[in-house]
């Protein structure tokens, strides 16, 4: 029987013909003039032929494109954003164009491609993956002429920050001239924080793909071809008998009968099934003993150091002079075991998970904290060496503990928080030395703040609980426990924390940061034991500061914010903002992007001047967060509390269309980091809010309904009052018994002393609904908004208190009471309240003037519903 070499890749694939075909497509559609980009998901079992298809994918795209190309490794799992180094490692190596490429984004992309050297403090990893797609799409554009194609093999091995990126990327490929091809495991062989991911990937995919085993027939066509026309059905029969149609074990199976025929006399099938058994698992790791004791060392050395480490390093970890390497990387080679290069590549990932599960578990453990070691000796990060110091036995071993903290806070600058977890938890394992552990659990705390709140809140508590924290740090993590507490919507357990850390501290700046947060987190809790006896308490403490210290500028904060809630006269708040604030902005220290303090309190003076109508105040704050963060690449939860306040300022404004398109902004930002956060409550309820005030009351409905907008709310405030919102949506629905039982729990804002009118405007809705049922009980709450608006005394609080009364007035007196509000409400910054009182205004006196310049100024804000209704009354 002659034979011929087996099959490679420039051999056709049997039974992959659609497959290729749809690459093809593609491909076609990518070169298109109009360049349509799209993703290919290729999935299936180990063996079962993915790389071969990507192979002859990436032949075909390179006539026509620029390919780029990876190939995930077990060994760089642990190692954030290797699979996007390496996948741009030609562009990134172009200096002429680097610059251009990194964009306005070199301070995010930089540290995680590996360029720059990271900064001190933690990126966001939400920026550091958005500025990963822009610097994807500049490639892309620069690539037009040969369109780029980005393919990654083994995708259930690439780091999770790599896999979060091209799942970030993956909705947007149809829109860009990229395609990008990815191949996997099934999902359950892929670490877990990678699963999603995956499935996201799939999910965007325009093709996804399960290779299938090979059919007998291809099997026999196979054996043919590699052993000459002479092998019989029989024989390629038996040998997918053997394989089960795995394409990887049948092409080394011929390989081997290529090198050694069966005897003709042997019984085939027998034969064959012996020869399969040493193609897979620890039979095709205990070959290399047959290769001598050089070649297997090499071997398990390279399998622990991983793909793409240079084999000198190997053959030092394994302690073999050049002249032994060169003889067991030829063994290996010949053997099918490494292919040919200057580095780490085994033949095939079944290959290398097999000899490195061969090696003993001693010398393996071993071999990766020499691993470690001999990377730091090459001048490579502790963040690269950690990957191998995960593996090492704990051993009570300083220097391993402070090299992972070390590798930890490298991962924290390049914005991979998981990383950093995976080696503080090592860490601790260790364990470090007993003045050091609250040390390493609150570092771990606060790489988990981003990611988990709740192992943030067991980790600080536990730190809290060990010495070793000096008061500062006990300070920090204590304000840190009560940010993580007040994320997961435990705003008790955050203000009782910083109460009972303020109390045992010593007086001093520490002491004023912790009693401010205490102060802060009672008042954004929804209920209160004594809410009005805490105002008391923090105006004694804050109305004699002026605001010379953060400390002193917090709690004046503090108080303009309650102030505004309570409805104490406008100007007396506003002074206290002034105080608060440097020369209009937030005090160094105390910035939109400072740690140490945390945002809110700028927040909060923003969203008082918002609600005193000192809207161009609020809008140059916020307007320097979403700068801010923006900047720093901070586009999480920070810019999405941003551009919900920017589109609390618009709906205040008025200017009703671009609220909502803020707002929507601001959620969609939201869900890329979690569902149920403070800042998706705020968003919801503005919008909801937004929708009302736009007439378009099915929207809004569907809005509430699909973010589960109603009771029980969270322990945590929502802004605006979102009872008062609940309650009008329930009544522009017609379901005016459940709106007044909704409005009647508002007014639990009153029992807490809080009588801001336009805050929670309560008293409005729940007039209106009474009118006709209890108008008693209706002219009642209008003479106590009516107060509350002239204490409060800002033009809107007037205007809306003296419509509502005008609306419940005998029709002689309303007529003069509309007047008076349109009159306040053309002082006020309200736009969409004064068109609502022009047009009352005409609709009480049949003024087709006050009706016309009503349909006018609706129209401009996007009161749709308004406007309509102006537009009937003068038709």
């Amino acid at each position: 029987m002659t034979t011929t070499p087996p099959p490679w890749p420039g051999d056709p694939l049997p039974e992959r013909e659609l497959e290729l075909a749809a690459a093809d497509r593609a491909v076609d559609a990518l070169c298109r003039t109009r360049p349509e980009g799209g993703l290919l998901v290729y999935s299936g079992a180990a063996g079962i032929g993915k790389t071969s298809v990507l192979a002859r994918v990436r032949a075909r795209a390179a006539e026509r494109c620029t390919v780029r190309t990876t190939r995930a490794d077990p060994g760089t799992t642990a190692v954030p954003f290797h699979t996007a180094r390496a996948l741009f490692a030609p562009d990134l190596a172009d200096t002429d164009g680097l610059a251009a490429l990194l964009g306005p984004h070199r301070a995010l992309a930089g540290p995680a491609l590996g360029l720059t050297t990271p900064g001190e403090e933690p990126a966001d990893p939400q920026g550091v993956q958005d500025a990963l797609v822009a610097l994807t799409a500049r490639a892309a554009r620069r690539h037009r002429a040969r369109p780029l194609v980005l393919v990654l093999d083994d995708a259930h091995w690439a780091d999770g920050e790599s896999l979060g990126w091209l799942a970030a990327l993956g909705p947007r490929l149809a829109r860009l001239p990229l395609l990008l091809v990815v191949a996997h495991r099934p999902t359950e062989h892929a670490a877990e924080e990678s699963r999603p991911h995956l499935d996201a990937l799939g999910t965007a995919a325009r093709l996804r793909v399960t290779l299938r085993a090979l059919s007998p027939e291809a099997a026999a066509g196979l054996t043919r071809r590699a052993l000459g026309t002479g092998a019989d059905d029989a024989l390629g029969r038996a040998l997918w008998d053997a394989t089960g149609g795995s394409p990887y074990e049948l092409a080394e199976l011929l390989a081997r009968l290529c090198e050694h025929p069966l005897d003709p006399g042997a019984d085939q099938a027998t034969a064959v099934r012996e020869l399969a058994a040493t193609v897979r698992g620890h039979r095709l790791a205990d070959r290399l003993g047959d290769l001598g004791p050089d070649a297997a060392r090499l071997a398990w050395a390279a399998a622990v150091l991983g793909a793409g480490i240079p084999l000198r390093l190997a053959a030092s970890l394994a302690g073999l002079s050049p002249g032994r390497q060169a003889t067991a990387t030829g063994e290996l080679r010949a053997a099918r075991v490494l292919n040919p290069g200057d580095t780490v590549d085994f033949t095939h990932p079944l290959v290398a998970g097999a000899v490195y599960d061969a090696v003993p578990r001693s010398l393996r453990t071993t071999f990766h904290g020499r691993a470690a070691w001999l990377l730091t000796a090459e001048g490579h990060s502790p963040a690269a060496a950690a990957r191998h110091l995960l593996e090492v036995h704990p051993d009570q071993d300083p220097a391993l503990v402070e090299q992972l903290r070390r590798a930890a806070r490298e991962h924290l600058a390049v914005g991979a928080p998981d990383a950093a977890r995976r080696c503080l938890e090592r860490a601790l394992r260790e364990p470090p030395e007993h003045h050091l552990r609250a040390h390493v659990h609150h570092e771990l705390g606060c790489a988990a703040l981003l990611t988990s709140p709740a192992d943030t809140v067991r980790h600080l508590r536990t730190a809290l609980e060990l010495p070793g924290l000096d008061d500062t740090l006990r300070a920090d993590a204590t304000f840190r426990l009560a940010q993580a507490l007040a994320h997961n919507q435990q705003m008790r357990e955050a203000s009782l924390s910083v109460a009972f850390a303020a109390a045992t501290t010593e007086p001093g700046p520490e002491r004023l940061r912790l009693q401010a947060a205490h102060f802060m987190y009672d008042a954004f809790r929804a209920t209160e034991d004594d809410g009005p006896g805490r105002s008391r308490r923090l105006a004694q403490l804050a109305d004699p500061l002026a605001g010379e210290t953060n400390a002193e500028r917090a709690l004046l904060t503090l108080r303009a914010f309650d102030g505004m809630l309570r409805g104490e006269n406008h100007t007396v708040v506003a002074e206290f903002c002034e105080r608060a604030l440097t020369d209009g902005h937030p005090a160094p220290g105390l910035g939109w992007t400072d740690t140490a303090w945390g945002f809110e309190y700028p927040c909060l003076a923003g969203i008082t001047y918002a609600w005193i109508d000192e809207l161009d105040r609020a809008e140059e704050l916020f307007g320097e967060a979403v700068r801010a963060y923006e900047i720093s690449g901070w586009s999480g939860g920070h810019l999405a509390f941003a551009h919900m306040l920017t589109g609390a300022v618009l709906r205040r404004r008025g200017r009703l269309a671009e609220a909502e398109t803020r707002l929507r902004e601001s959620l969609r930002l939201a869900d890329r980091i979690g569902t149920g956060l403070p800042v998706h409550w705020d968003a919801v309820c503005l919008l909801v809010d937004t929708l009302l005030a736009r007439g378009r009351t099915a929207d809004a409905q569907r809005l509430a309904e699909a973010r589960g907008f109603g009771p029980p709310y969270p322990d945590a405030m929502i802004l605006p009052d979102a009872p008062s919102v609940h309650g009008r949506l329930l009544l522009a629905l017609g379901r005016t018994d459940e709106a007044v039982a909704a409005l009647e729990a508002a007014s639990a804002m009153a029992e807490r002393g809080r009588h801001n009118p336009v805050w929670a405007p309560w008293r409005r809705d729940l007039a209106g609904a009474l009118a006709t049922r209890d108008p008693e009980r209706a002219r009642a709450l209008t003479r106590r908004l009516r107060v509350d608006a002239e204490r409060f005394g800002t033009p809107t609080a007037l205007g809306m208190a003296l419509g509502c009364e005008a609306g419940l007035a005998p029709a002689g007196a309303a007529p003069a009471l509309h007047a008076r509000a349109v009159a306040h409400l053309e002082e006020s910054p309200a736009r969409d309240e004064l068109a609502r009182a022009r047009v009352a205004l005409g609709l009480a006196t049949g003024d087709r003037d006050q009706l016309h310049r009503g349909l006018l100024l609706a129209r401009t804000c996007g009161a749709d519903a308004l406007a309509e209704q102006a537009r009937s009354a003068l038709a």
